[in-house]
């Protein structure tokens, strides 16, 4: 068996095969729910707030938001069919060369997000230090950084079966703990609170994509987790169990967040919600925070290592996630030692929205059209013999709905970085996340099934 709890996964992006599988869908509850019981959901509802809506309307969002983790559980049955990782399966849409350009993205995306995780674990746990008398300063930052990486990068690297395990563990005790506090939080709410300005369509839209960025960045993972499932695993029970995960996590964090944002300023989320807390409880609260960015970053850092692989590095799973982490460790220090740094980090993050989003879209699209059929062997063939070669490696369809996602996305956004010319006309709306609509449209429209989608066993 290649995938045991604590010993080192030997398989990365090679398929699955039948007499490796095993695992329950179920499993998936637990994946999804301890990665997301995180404290920028709190962040972001208390910014849902701060866009100009009332509590009752911000709640609306979370809500709402929280649903597309149903898109995102069911993209796992890819991982099923396949036994292989989801970028390697966006292949049939984009074609191997045309795949490349978006795997690069996403793996700087998913460093990205490891690296704010980390920074935001790492100061958690340098207040932590402090209040202890431990260590002051500069030492108690390092020390406090290289805790949250090792913590990080173990259980990354032990592989698929070890991340199950830690995250479910990790969630029995950070669910306790955020129960906790939001037993603090949500009866002091302020919900007739009336709305600080008229939100209109700017206020509404920045709520939306501020609150749908974070499922939207699993788009590249969900098989990652499933491709060790059964074959027999269905649609209905991958869906529901990590759905719920997700939802339940995100919904109640990001409710937090919201009524915290109600009752105090919260342009320094972790010191406005301390604020709000039992002087005994704020060592757990912080606790809370690093546990939180620990339990992402885990699931990124992982699915960046198989990314590495989909790029063509000619590493091992372990190799390339020992990059990773070096990577992550080195933008980390740059972070927290550079405060510019993080801003610009931030704000190049929330950018490449105006790709993720149209990415998603052809992907989903395309899993939908081909009802989730790949030719397996295809998937890993990458030269002119392969099915999805396409034309020297790229395929129209997929790249030109992209292309169509991406224009649509950057003439509607409105980030720190950039402005697009639509969004004055619209009244400061920013539509960037119907880019994936417009993407997914688009492909439709021009799809064509080709090769023929290898025949899967009606059991899965």
């Amino acid at each position: 068996m290649s995938d045991e709890i604590f010993r080192v996964e030997t398989r990365g992006i090679d398929p699955i095969p039948d007499s490796e599988r095993h695992g329950r869908a179920r499993d998936l509850f637990w994946l999804w729910f301890g990665s997301n019981l995180t404290f920028t959901y709190v962040i972001n509802g208390a910014l849902a707030v701060a866009f100009g809506l009332t509590f009752w309307q911000a709640t609306a969002v979370v809500v709402a938001s929280g649903l597309a983790f149903f898109a995102i559980s069911a993209a796992g049955l890819s991982g099923i069919r396949t036994g292989t990782a989801t970028l390697v399966i966006s292949r049939a849409a984009f074609g191997v060369r045309g795949n490349l350009p978006a795997g690069v993205l996403n793996w700087l995306v998913g460093i990205g997000y490891t690296i704010l995780n980390t920074v935001v674990g790492t100061l958690a746990l340098e207040v932590f230090l402090e209040e202890l008398g431990l260590l002051h300063g500069t030492p108690a930052r390092a020390v406090a950084l290289f805790v949250t990486l090792a913590l990080t990068f173990v259980v990354a690297m032990w592989g698929h079966a070890t991340v199950q395990f830690a995250e479910r563990w990790m969630a029995y005790v950070l669910a306790v703990g955020f129960a906790a506090l939001l037993a603090f939080l949500l009866p002091g709410a302020d919900t007739a609170a009336p709305a600080t300005g008229v939100p209109g369509a700017s206020g509404w839209s920045l709520a939306f994509v501020i609150m749908l960025a974070a499922p939207f960045s699993y788009l590249p993972m969900p098989a990652d987790y499933t491709r060790y499932l059964p074959r027999t695993t269905s649609l209905k029970s991958i869906t529901w169990y990590g759905a719920l995960g997700g939802f339940l996590s995100s919904v109640a964090l990001g409710v937090a967040g919201v009524a915290a944002a109600t009752r105090t300023d919260m342009t320094d989320a972790v010191a406005g919600t301390e604020s709000l807390l039992p002087g005994w409880f704020q060592p757990v609260f912080l606790a809370l925070v690093l546990g939180g960015s620990v339990t992402n970053s885990i699931i990124t850092l992982y699915s960046s290592s198989l990314n590495l692989q989909v790029l063509g590095i000619p590493w091992t799973r372990s190799q390339a996630i020992v990059v990773s982490a070096a990577i992550t460790g080195l933008g980390s220090l740059a972070a927290l030692f550079l405060t510019d740094f993080t801003s610009a980090l931030t704000s190049f993050l929330s950018l490449l929205i105006i790709v993720f989003a149209p990415w998603g879209g052809v992907f989903l699209t395309d899993m939908l059209l081909r009802r989730c059929r790949y030719d397996g062997h295809a998937l890993h063939t990458t030269g002119p013999d392969g099915a999805y070669w396409y034309r020297s490696g790229y395929h129209p369809a997929g790249l030109a709905a992209l292309l169509a996602g991406i224009t649509f996305a950057a003439l509607t956004c409105d980030s720190e970085l950039w402005t697009g010319p639509l969004v004055a006309p619209l009244g400061g709306a920013d539509l960037t996340l119907l880019g994936a609509v417009v993407s997914g449209l688009v492909y439709t429209a021009l799809y064509r099934r080709t090769p023929a989608p290898a025949p899967v066993p009606a059991a899965a």
